[in-house]
């Protein structure tokens, strides 16, 4: 319950606290895509069947602190002029730990299926991967300097901004790779689709940077 000797500044607090809690969760799926990477890579099947378990887990998690989210900034009510920003924010960055269960779903059904993909696009993917884990972290970044001062912030949006365009580059070069492969059709689609989703995550995480850019001037 807000009351009224409660002021504009604590409840920017409050909300930002939860929120940079939420976003510790997204992070912990995105760790757990990098080992699914590595381990369709390795073709280590029984340790993928256990980290989509896992990223199904977290995905719930994550969801479970959006509502959280929503509740808090429910509670804190009118006072907080800044909310939908906040809200925007989470949104946002709940859908980067959707995209992230929809690749493991995938890299999953490939390995199942024993279909064969060849190392220089499993190469390209460990970079993408390894690209698009950099963006969302340089995000976390950028989450938690919103606790010292717009100009922290928008010095760790730029770097989101920097690593979204890394990514770019590399989806482009693996797409092309996929679809000059002589793999068989199917998965060529499932990894087409992994390397978009992939993409789409750093798209929407540097979405979630410009809203954090937006917060920096209201807290």
């Amino acid at each position: 319950m807000v009351f009224p000797v409660e002021t504009e500044e604590r409840v920017k607090r409050r909300a930002l606290s939860v929120c940079q809690d939420h976003l510790r969760s997204v992070m912990d799926v995105s760790r757990k895509i990098s080992q699914m990477v590595d381990c369709f890579v390795k073709g280590d099947k029984k340790l993928a069947r256990e980290l989509f378990a896992d990223v199904k887990k977290s995905e719930e998690e994550v969801d479970v602190a959006r509502r959280a989210v929503s509740l808090e900034l429910a509670e804190i009510g009118a006072i907080l002029m800044s909310r939908e920003d906040f809200l925007r924010f989470t949104n946002l960055t709940s859908e980067i730990a959707d995209f992230y269960e929809g690749i493991a779903f995938r890299l999953l059904e490939i390995m199942e299926r024993g279909w064969r993909v060849s190392t220089d696009i499993k190469e390209g993917l460990t970079k993408l991967s390894s690209a698009v884990f950099e963006t969302v972290s340089k995000l976390r970044e950028t989450a938690m300097t919103l606790n010292y001062g717009a100009s922290k912030t928008l010095e760790k949006a730029r770097e989101v901004e920097m690593a979204e365009k890394i990514v770019d580059d590399l989806y482009r070069e693996l797409e092309v790779k996929i679809v000059n492969s002589d793999m068989d059709i199917p998965a060529m689609l499932l990894l087409r689709d992994v390397a978009q989703i992939l993409e789409d995550t750093a798209d929407k995480a540097e979405d979630a940077s410009d809203t954090a850019r937006i917060l920096a001037f209201t807290i």
